[in-house]
């Protein structure tokens, strides 16, 4: 089965919109070596799939930032992508992690969406984390917010190595509002009886024919999704700058070396002595 994929469908004879979204590669390649604890990995994965499907339903171009910050065991959780399905994810821990829900994870928090389009003004919303699930977290934002029905529903699979995350999301076309509530009553049902290992294990196509065989899904042309970290040697260079020649010398002095590590992919950047004299000279 074809995954990291994002799958977007309509229904001709009904007022609702909808989004699959299944990775694997790219969730594995965002975790690996970081050591989260699984809670932690479940997280950062529904947090993935949220954001592709957020990238899709907010229609932009540009980058966009979803974060989830708090006083609770994990300070923060944040995954940067773009409208071209680049995607990349880190969290901090700042405490033992016991619980599973948004409010035992992330505390007393909020979740800031941020858009900075290609063209236009930069959009930021706070949403505060009232719910137990970061999927009600996100219907209340829409509800609020865009104020279109919107319902979502996430599974993941932290195996070591065969991680996989998935999500389905359904949301009223603002047509008919009558007609489109009640579509959307009537597909939410359907939605309701999908499990969590058939969004996990099965492919789109099988999926959405169990779901809505009666309905007609039309599917457009799957978006691919993938890992992107964007660091380099030259963005190091550039934040090496702004510290200052003497006080890179003196660490190359103190430790034989100066050594950025990306937070993201955990690459290291290595410079010695005569490195750090070329990038000032």
């Amino acid at each position: 089965m074809q995954q990291d994929l994002l799958h977007r469908y309509t229904f001709d004879q009904l007022d609702v919109r909808g989004e699959l979204v299944q990775i694997e590669q790219a969730y594995n390649e965002m975790i690996a070596d970081h050591n989260y604890p699984a809670q932690v990995q479940a997280l950062l994965g529904e947090l993935l799939v949220a954001t592709c499907l957020l990238t899709a339903t907010l229609k932009f171009e540009g980058d966009i930032a979803v974060q989830l910050q708090g006083d609770g065991p994990v300070k923060y959780a944040v995954i940067n992508g773009d409208h071209q399905q680049n995607m990349r994810g880190i969290a901090r821990l700042q405490g033992e992690v016991t619980g599973s829900t948004i409010q035992e994870l992330i505390g007393n928090g909020v979740m800031v969406l941020t858009i900075t389009p290609t063209k236009g003004e930069r959009y930021q919303g706070i949403v505060p984390l009232e719910h137990d699930t970061l999927a009600a977290c996100l219907e209340a934002y829409f509800a609020q917010s865009e104020q279109l029905q919107t319902r979502l529903w996430f599974a993941t699979d932290t195996t070591q190595g065969h991680a996989k995350a998935a999500g389905l999301l359904l949301q009223v076309l603002p047509v008919n509002k009558e007609k489109s509530i009640t579509d959307f009553t009537h597909l939410e049902a359907l939605s309701n009886t999908i499990k969590a290992e058939e969004l996990l294990e099965l492919d789109a196509a099988t999926v959405l024919t169990r779901l809505y065989h009666e309905d007609n899904p039309r599917v457009y042309e799957p978006q691919a999704i993938q890992f992107k970290c964007g660091c380099s040697r030259e963005k190091t260079i550039t934040a090496l700058v702004n510290i200052g020649q003497q006080a890179l010398l003196d660490d190359v002095i103190e430790n034989g070396e100066v050594k950025i590590s990306c937070h993201y992919c955990l690459k290291d950047y290595v410079f010695n002595e005569q490195d750090v004299k070329s990038i000032f000279n």
